[in-house]
């Protein structure tokens, strides 16, 4: 038991949880844009995959790891648009077509690979990005190596917390979005396009998730393999739920969830074998719905949230 708790307050276990939440970062404020704008974009599991191996590829046919991000995020903005366009403008069910983003996104990007790479039986492997200690502050025991000494990506995670939570709460664009998910019969009066901002809104939420699924193969990983989402775009929606559509909320439930995650590691090496692995596999799920479950009967959605809206309706 005192192994158990002495875990909590290693650097390697917060270093670990840290880089864990980063993907599920970038994944959420995009989720979180698009319920904010009125949409919810169950695409995200397959826009993962798909930034996954667009970042990775590129970097693999000779691009820089930047480019590989920016190509990562343009592969999420094509298939935000698709989903946009379909439940958007056209009002088909939010529900289906991110199925079906989500089912399409992935069997293409499988597609592509197995097209590109017809011979491979393992994985290639990639140079990915090197963690950057930041000088003075990495040094400060446990929150140093944790927050500190991390890669390029992980920093830009958490700058785009603040600069999400700056958009929707400070400019007028922002108000705009959550309008758009609250009363978009107000956007329309004030001679503002709902379609214009709702389509954008998905468009860049589905990027920012796409550079979620390219974090883990150019910073987490250095290659890309099949199955390697593994559900976190399904946790990333209920982390929107948890955070109350409020990013630093969501910021905080992202941290949890990955910090689950990272224990569950350090619990399954110190039983020795003695508990069946699958139980401690299943402990940050488990402990994220107890979580969201005590949250979320609290929580105010959009009022607007998947609800179709065309020009003129009151």
């Amino acid at each position: 038991m005192e192994q158990a708790l002495e875990i909590l307050f290693t650097a390697s276990f917060w270093v670990a949880a840290i880089r864990i939440a980063s993907p599920l970062i970038f994944a959420t404020m995009g989720e979180l844009i698009c319920e904010r704008a009125g949409v919810l974009n169950l695409g995200i599991e397959g826009i993962m995959t798909a930034g996954a191996f667009a970042g990775w590829f590129t970097v693999y046919a000779g691009g820089d790891l930047w480019t590989g991000v920016l190509v990562a995020a343009l592969a999420g903005a094509m298939f935000g648009l698709l989903h946009a366009t379909l439940t958007v403008p056209l009002g088909l069910s939010q529900h289906v077509v991110g199925i079906g983003v989500t089912l399409l996104a992935s069997s293409l990007t499988y597609f592509i690979y197995r097209l590109a790479l017809p011979e491979v039986t393992s994985p290639p492997k990639i140079a990915p990005f090197e963690a950057l200690a930041i000088p003075g502050l990495s040094s400060i025991p446990i929150i140093g190596p944790a927050l500190f000494n991390q890669t390029p990506l992980t920093y830009l995670a958490f700058a785009t917390v603040a600069i999400v939570a700056w958009v929707l709460y400070r400019t007028p664009l922002g108000l705009a979005i959550r309008a758009a998910g609250e009363n978009p019969a107000a956007v329309e009066a004030q001679g503002i396009s709902v379609t214009g901002i709702r389509m954008g809104a998905v468009m860049v939420g589905s990027a920012l998730m796409a550079v979620g699924g390219a974090f883990l193969t150019m910073s987490a990983f250095n290659s890309f393999f099949f199955q390697m989402i593994n559900g976190r775009g399904w946790i990333c929606i209920a982390l929107v739920v948890f955070g109350s559509w409020r990013p630093g909320k969501a910021l905080l439930g992202a941290i949890l969830f990955a910090a689950f995650d990272a224990y569950q590691v350090r619990l399954q090496q110190l039983s020795g074998g003695v508990v069946p692995y699958q139980v401690f596999l299943m402990m940050p799920y488990v402990l994220s719905i107890l979580a969201l479950v005590l949250v979320a009967r609290r929580a105010t959605y959009p009022k607007a949230l998947m609800i179709p809206y065309q020009k003129g309706e009151r």
